[in-house]
């Protein structure tokens, strides 16, 4: 069996998969599409990340190709219907990283809350501008999670030990579903109305596309801080613009936009905005469980038993 490897794996991910008995393994990262489509013919699955688009061309070239593993959530970047019409199997990590999105979710709450990057920008300008940088606390606010998946749970979880109120809209889970997680779940304009906080923890589909856009910015609280390590696109990013200008929203954090990266764009533009660049699932640790279960998880499409 061959396997390519064409984004970076954690070094312990790697060895697993090449320990594997029957296996060749090529690491072949920052290819270009055509060097892809040209390759992709001999081998019998392929790893990914979030770089490597695996189109519908990439698929149709894959002649001997079985399994797509995608070293995280996501599968924006792979074409699954594509791929589960030629009966290859798309293999991903659901749960692996769901820590690490959800600890960078509440750390843009705290930093959006207490300007944390104004303040550090200031004093290595050589600023100490003190008065300028009145936050507030998360204490006693109301936080609203969009999407109460594993993410989304996780989330919950820290943010009521540090006694926020959480909400919760996910129209596939039920209260049931949530166990002893502090979640309420509500309606979406219950969820808009009464929420000082607002993450967003849920795939791009054609239902969530621009799921926050002039109207829901409308019906929030004002002051509402939003925060999206999910996917870009969820958010109406120009209808965030507005809702800043106009002081309905009172800042955002972003680690994900419509386009990666975003070049020079107006929300970034904005006092009220931070940002980080995708990094949801960039731990040490997130990366290793990544890296292990998918490569466990291709092995077995395979029918390959680990060393």
């Amino acid at each position: 069996m061959k396997i390519l490897v064409s984004d970076p794996l954690a070094p312990e991910a790697l060895e697993r998969l090449k320990a594997a008995q029957g296996v060749a393994v090529d690491v072949k990262t920052e290819m270009t599409p055509e060097e892809l489509v040209g390759a992709i013919g001999e081998y019998d699955a392929i790893v990914v990340r979030s770089a490597t688009k695996v189109t519908g061309d990439v698929v149709a070239a894959g002649k001997n190709l079985k399994v797509i593993g995608r070293a995280g959530i996501g599968l924006d970047n792979i074409d699954v219907k594509a791929a589960e019409k030629a009966g290859i199997k798309v293999v991903n990590t659901p749960a692996a990283s769901s820590i690490s999105v959800a600890e960078l979710a509440l750390a843009h709450m705290f930093a959006l809350s207490r300007q944390i990057p104004k303040g550090t920008a200031g004093l290595k300008a050589g600023k100490w501008e003190k008065k300028a940088l009145k936050g507030v606390e998360l204490y006693n606010k109301t936080l609203g999670i969009i999407g109460t998946g594993r993410i989304g749970r996780e989330l919950a979880k820290r943010a009521a030990a540090l006694g926020m109120t959480v909400l919760g809209y996910d129209p596939y889970i039920t209260q049931a579903d949530l166990g002893d997680v502090q979640v309420k779940l509500v309606p979406l304009d219950e969820l808009l109305e009464k929420s000082d906080f607002i993450s967003l923890h849920l795939p791009k589909t054609e239902e969530t596309t621009h799921l926050l856009g002039q109207r829901e910015f409308a019906k929030m609280k004002k002051g509402v801080r939003i925060i999206n390590c999910a996917r870009g696109g969820t958010i109406d990013e120009n209808a965030l613009y507005d809702a800043i200008v106009g002081d309905q929203v009172a800042g955002a954090a972003l680690d994900v936009f419509e386009t990666e990266p975003p070049g020079e764009h107006k929300l970034m533009g904005l006092d009220q905005v931070i940002g980080t660049p995708h990094i949801g699932a960039a731990t040490i640790e997130g990366q290793y469980r990544v890296g292990i279960e998918v490569v466990d998880r291709v092995l077995e499409g395979l029918g390959v038993q680990r060393a």
